[in-house]
């Protein structure tokens, strides 16, 4: 799961637990839009910490030094 569907999940959680007021038979979309937003949050938290370690693990710097007599 990347960060926009991340986002996406927060968003849609969103409006379901705040904006529909309907009620479906056996279905409480309040809930549905909680356990959308839970996911969302948990999905940008992992990718965030998963491009946070691996921008820490690739960032590799190379000095070379050539004077000109070796040439």
């Amino acid at each position: 799961m990347g960060i926009g569907m991340s986002v996406f999940l927060l968003a849609v959680g969103g409006i379901l637990a705040f904006g529909v007021s309907d009620r479906l038979s056996g279905v409480d979309l309040t809930v549905v839009g909680y356990v959308l937003m839970g996911a969302g949050a948990i999905g940008l938290a992992v990718v965030l910490m998963f491009a946070n370690q691996r921008t820490r693990a690739t960032r590799t710097t190379v000095h070379e030094r050539r004077d000109i007599d070796d040439l």
